[in-house]
């Protein structure tokens, strides 16, 4: 998850370091730089295909300090040289290569051509437009850690590449006719595209969904024709009003206003506000500025939405994943250290309990791990089921549990829930055990919600009580005196 916003962040840094300068080429080489320098590879380069002559050419390239501009040498360079990237690319993959020596026996004439650029490993992703491939882009060198990583990133940008490319070709037309045809290849990745003048709240559908427009009571937009429509704010109201979740509308409104947009703005490269929409789930609509008049105030923007359901969806697993123990399904232990961490230091009582499996090891070494793993989650589940919503339970390692379970802090209610969680455990049936009964033992102190004290205190004094409960054999449970 920390991984797709660091992505988003550096992509917005990019677009909005790239809009700042006026021509295309200006544009791509500082799109293309913004990354190299951000990546930390040799170089970020893009090769544009002329199928004509069947050859490719470098057309961009942006190099480190120190490593040596090769785009004068790879000029019409023959496509058979790097056949196998082409067949790949129509399998829907990328290439990566990690180590160029993988491939000296296999692809002889690619490794060559790239031993001669100093090139050890690299990262490269087709440019697709209509459904053709034009042209690709990658880097040579990344760092060794971040070569899986950059395929993500790198398909995360090549709808941006082709925009840029596509304003480059666009420069027989007007300057704003060039920025719109731009702005409707970037806008492909998103529901909906506005291209808005702040100072007089005008603005131009580069692109919105047909059930919107049928709403708005309007045709199919018209890609060759630039019509410039007057009150955005209203405009966006109207849409809001009519699929915003009912819940999000006041902030969705709030977040549109232009009247206070050039402030919100300030020092940041874009703005975004998330909301729920009743046809498209979770969206994202974001500001991104365009340029500045000739006093430095914000005067064109682009207003995107985009559809991030499925994105919250990995977020939540994602989310999931961190907080939870892969095997058992409850609390890890950096989850579960957090949240008692955090009961200590609002000062609620309660009983920190230590749970392990008696002669565990013995069944891992007689039954196998499968059957042992069968045995934790069963305990897991247990002590889920034998617990609150609101106590703690979590899984230390091994066979090893953790419990903080608020409110008791009488020795009598802890003898009731240790009687309770050990009838529980009793239950639990393995066939694979054959009859082999589950023993656990316990130890427990009670924290009356005064002193100040830490997860690690907590964990030392139930620690100690477990050693005594380890002495007897059965179930037993121990609670810690000073």
């Amino acid at each position: 998850m920390e991984a797709l916003i660091k992505y988003e962040l550096v992509i917005n840094e990019a677009l909005q370091s790239a809009l700042m300068y006026d021509t295309p080429e200006e544009q791509i080489f500082e799109f293309i730089s913004f990354f190299g320098r951000h990546i930390g590879c040799d170089r970020f380069y893009i090769f544009e295909d002329n199928t004509k002559d069947h050859v490719t050419n470098n057309t961009y390239e942006w190099c480190a300090e120190g490593v040596s501009k090769e785009i004068q040498n790879l000029q019409c360079v023959d496509m058979d040289i790097i056949s196998w990237w082409y067949e790949t690319f129509d399998k829907g993959e990328n290439i990566i290569i990690q180590d160029i020596e993988s491939i000296k026996e296999v692809h002889p004439y690619t490794y060559h051509t790239l031993s001669k650029q100093n090139v050890k490993s690299l990262v490269v992703c087709p440019i697709r437009y209509k459904e053709e491939i034009h042209a690709f882009f990658g880097v040579d060198n990344p760092p060794v850690h971040e070569i899986l990583g950059l395929v993500t990133f790198l398909d995360m940008i090549a709808t941006m590449v082709v925009s840029f490319l596509k304003i480059r070709n666009a420069q027989i037309k007007t300057k704003r006719e060039a920025k719109m045809s731009g702005y409707t290849a970037l806008a492909q990745i998103y529901m909906s595209m506005h291209y808005v003048n702040v100072q007089t709240n005008q603005f131009h559908i580069v692109k919105i969904k047909d059930e919107i427009l049928k709403f708005l009571g309007r045709d199919a937009l018209n890609s060759k024709e630039y019509d410039i429509e007057d009150d955005f704010m209203l405009h966006m109201q109207r849409i809001h009003q009519r699929f915003c979740n009912p819940d999000y509308l006041v902030y969705a409104l709030d977040f549109i206003d232009l009247n206070t947009l050039e402030e919100r703005m300030k020092n940041h490269h874009s703005i975004d506000h998330v909301f729920y929409g009743k046809i498209s789930g979770w969206c994202r609509s974001r500001f991104i500025p365009v340029d500045f008049d000739e006093n430095g105030h914000l005067l064109h923007v682009l207003y995107c939405m985009e559809n991030i359901d499925e994105q919250k969806k990995r977020e939540d697993k994602l989310l999931y994943m961190a907080q939870t123990d892969t095997m058992t399904g409850i609390c890890n232990r950096g989850t579960g250290e957090k949240m008692i961490e955090r009961v200590l230091k609002n000062k609620v009582s309660g009983m920190m309990c230590l749970v392990d499996c008696d002669k565990f090891k013995s069944i891992n070494d007689t039954y196998g791990h499968m059957v042992g793993d069968e045995v934790i989650i069963a305990i897991a589940n247990t002590l889920q089921k034998s617990c609150r919503g609101k106590d703690v339970v979590m899984r230390l390692g091994g066979d090893e549990f953790a419990m903080f379970i608020p409110g008791v802090t009488q020795q009598k209610c802890a003898k009731t829930f240790f009687k309770r969680l050990f009838e529980n455990v009793k239950k639990i049936q393995i066939d694979a055990l054959e009859g082999k009964e589950i023993i656990i033992s316990l130890g427990a102190c009670i924290y009356d919600g005064h002193e100040d004290l830490s997860f690690d205190d907590l964990y030392y004094r139930a620690d100690s009580a477990m050693y005594e409960s380890k002495k007897k054999v059965g179930y037993s449970a121990t609670i810690y005196r000073k």
